[in-house]
């Protein structure tokens, strides 16, 4: 089924979390998928205290402070490579499937974005090192309002911009938490599950699930 907008995570869904620790990893040693499975979770755990606390920092003073907590349970991994790592952050590899996929629903009629945690100067330095940026049509940062998703506001910023009922977007996410903020705010909602997880939040169910993106262009 097509749709008017297509909307999408950044993190895990267009780029790669883990590409920053993957591209150093004979530097890191044997430990750096743990190092980079910390370094995401507490990432992601720090957005949701500091939004319930009402205390905004931005995305990437969590990704570094993240970082810094992970070289402290990983004692195998050196922390001088802190500053390379984060260095690397800024150019995370894309998806294979995403620059063809983006171009296929772009050239169907349909508008793009990105709605994501990330602050606006990490989201451009992606889009651009991935050569997104002349297929999206606007990059929605949490930065504009001040909370973390799955805050309502933050899928409020994509229908308020673009004058649109919410279910007129079509989002994807491979974050199961942030399909089901999604869903409950009203977008149809496609879970990106590229790690075969296991389902979570049934009362707040995706209306689709895809390995990937390409299953998108079977709608479109």
């Amino acid at each position: 089924m097509h749709h008017a907008a297509y909307v999408f995570d950044a993190y895990g869904t267009l780029f790669d979390v883990h590409a920053a620790v993957r591209r150093h990893a004979g530097e890191i040693g044997p430990d750096g998928q743990l190092l980079s499975d910390i370094w995401r979770a507490k990432q992601l755990e720090y957005s949701w205290v500091r939004t319930l606390m009402g205390a905004y920092a931005d995305f990437w003073q969590l990704t570094e402070q993240a970082l810094d907590f992970a070289f402290s349970k990983v004692p195998s991994a050196d922390p001088t490579l802190k500053a390379t790592l984060l260095e690397a952050y800024w150019r995370l590899d894309c998806y294979p499937e995403v620059p063809a996929v983006l171009k296929a629903l772009k050239a169907s009629g349909a508008k793009l974005a990105i709605l994501s945690n990330g602050s606006p100067a990490m989201l451009d330095a992606a889009v651009k090192s991935a050569a997104l940026d002349q297929i999206l049509d606007d990059i929605f940062s949490v930065d504009q309002v001040k909370r973390f998703k799955t805050e309502p506001s933050v899928y409020d910023m994509v229908v308020t911009s673009w004058r649109l009922y919410p279910g007129a977007v079509s989002f994807q996410s491979s974050n199961r938490w942030d399909i089901a903020g999604a869903a409950k705010f009203g977008f149809r909602t496609v879970w990106i599950n590229r790690t075969n997880q296991p389902d979570e939040y049934r009362d707040f169910a995706p209306g689709l699930i895809l390995p990937s993106l390409e299953g998108l262009l079977a709608g479109a």
